[in-house]
């Protein structure tokens, strides 16, 4: 006798026998529509259960052998009416009294999330896995519900069929064991896939499946990088190379550029000393640019190399990050990664013919660019940059900052007084456009001749005075009464004697005791 009829005597069996409310029997499913499973239970007439109460209904089929649970044996239809769901749950608490207790471990879906948690399916019984319980966190609900997971019984009471359930020991659980397998898998050199969890300023920490590891941000790109979020972005899935790691101290070192080739390795027959290349200019400092001339490969642009026209000059003046620049490879240190790279190799050296186009004496335009204590640079027609000394402003005046004669930006016209093409220095002399006049001053100022005087300075080792325009003397402290002489003030007149003319020194000295 076959399965299937040995299971229709079965049922035609119980139609010899009562059947009644609250029963559970088995039944066959003999048709199945949108809104009812008919099953024969072997009654005098078919019974009908509303289809929502199959749960995995795309799993059911014509011909199946289930459990059902009479509700009703004679409706208002004359109709058998049934439950699965009843049965189900009956069942599933009848095997729980006998079977299960807290703290055990039992398979579940998950329903449908309500106030405070999910509703759990497990072996037909409704149980409450509350939110704090559930470790679902960055877990969609979908796939939450497409899921089987295992939980643990947290509490139960069988007499009110209550069952709360947890996951969050069993998940510790799992992640420990994950977490001690990838300890025993770690080497070093092993590639590794994993996800960005967290970056910071120096670096990235990547999941590799329960153990965390720190991408440094120097094992990132070969490139220059300022900050970790120019390479990774959290949630990216990143291959990674193993460095090393501590398994006593859970330390993790990872490298990204170490998977792909050290840009350096041939970086002496890529650029041999005295090629041409261009870069972009990735980084400004005071004493030069870096000057990226390819993939993770920069150079050193020193300001003494930017220009012949001047020995130094400020970077950050001249360019901006992501200038692209022509420059010329000077040196390649493959062991220190370094390479010195120039922009005015490429250009011819103007201080070769500096002699030749400056020489001594001669007359020429320029612009002054800017200032220190002791002098002004002047922007010559070649663009070579020369210097005018205060002391080469005046024949006469004394100059206390080059500022009070001359003006940035200004045109001037100056004279060549030495050039020294080797350390690249022109000096310059604005006073040697005009006869030097000393001459004719200690003629005009004989020695003991009284003359009055403006008074310009007062300083520490006597008074500066003029005696004419651009004409200045010094009264020596010893020449002047120190109460007197703390009492002037600028503007001030005061009669003086003429005691020396030095024209070798162009100074005159001067006396404001006159008797």
């Amino acid at each position: 006798m076959s399965d299937k009829e040995s299971t229709m005597l079965e049922m035609y069996n119980n139609t010899l026998r009562d059947f009644k409310e609250g029963d559970i029997v088995k039944g066959i499913v003999v048709a199945i529509n949108a809104k009812e499973v008919v099953v024969d239970i072997g009654f005098k007439s078919e019974g009908f259960i509303a289809i929502e109460e199959f749960r995995n209904r795309e799993d059911l089929s014509v011909g199946e052998q289930i459990d059902v649970l009479i509700e009703t044996v004679e409706d208002d239809d004359g109709r058998v009416v049934l439950s699965r769901a009843k049965a189900e749950k009956m069942q599933g608490w009848m095997t729980v009294g006998d079977e299960l207790n807290e703290g055990d471990i039992v398979d579940g879906r998950v329903l449908k999330q309500v106030k405070g948690g999910y509703m759990v399916d497990v072996n037909g019984i409704d149980a409450f896995l509350p939110m704090s319980l559930s470790s679902f966190r960055g877990v969609t609900n979908q796939e939450i519900m497409s899921n089987k997971y295992s939980f643990q019984i947290a509490k139960l009471n069988k007499q009110r069929r209550n069952m709360i359930l947890s996951r969050r020991d069993i998940v510790q659980k799992e992640k420990e064991q994950v977490r001690e397998k990838l300890w025993t898998e770690l080497e070093k050199g092993q590639r590794r896939k994993g996800t960005v969890k967290g970056i910071t300023d120096f670096g990235a920490f990547i999941d590799l499946g329960g153990v965390d590891g720190l991408l440094h941000i120097t094992d990132m790109s070969w490139s220059r990088i300022n900050h970790p979020s120019e390479v990774v972005s959290i949630g990216d899935k990143v291959e990674v190379l193993i460095l090393d790691f501590d398994k006593a101290n859970s330390k993790v070192s990872l490298g990204l550029k170490q998977i792909l080739a050290n840009p350096w390795d041939d970086v002496y027959q890529k650029f041999p000393a005295g090629s041409k290349v261009k870069g972009k200019i990735v980084n400004i400092m005071p004493y030069g640019v870096f000057v990226e001339i390819d993939r993770g490969i920069e150079g050193l642009l020193h300001s003494s190399e930017i220009t012949w026209q001047k020995k130094m000059v400020n970077p950050q003046e001249i360019f901006k990050l992501g200038d692209i620049v022509e420059v010329q490879i000077i040196n390649v240190d493959k062991d220190s990664k370094r390479i010195s790279l120039s922009m005015k190799q490429l250009e011819m050296n103007p201080w070769l013919e500096a002699k030749i186009k400056f020489p001594i004496g001669s007359k020429v335009k320029g612009i002054v660019r800017g200032f220190t204590d002791y002098g002004a640079f002047v922007e010559l027609e070649s663009g070579l940059e020369g210097m005018i000394h205060v002391s080469d402003m005046s024949w006469t005046k004394k100059i206390n900052h080059p500022q009070d004669v001359l003006k940035k930006g200004q045109e001037v016209e100056v004279s060549i007084i030495a050039v020294d093409g080797e350390n690249r220095k022109i000096t310059l002399g604005l006073k040697q456009l005009t006869p030097n006049p000393w001459s004719k001053i200690a003629e005009r100022f004989p020695i003991n001749a009284e003359v009055d005087a403006e008074v310009v300075l007062n300083s520490n080792f006597g008074v500066f005075v003029k005696l004419e325009d651009e004409i200045e003397a010094l009264v020596y402290s010893s020449e002047i009464d120190k109460e007197k002489a703390a009492a002037l003030k600028p503007g001030e007149k005061i009669r003086v004697k003429i005691i020396k003319v030095d024209v070798e020194q162009m100074k005159i000295g001067v006396s404001a005791r006159l008797s």
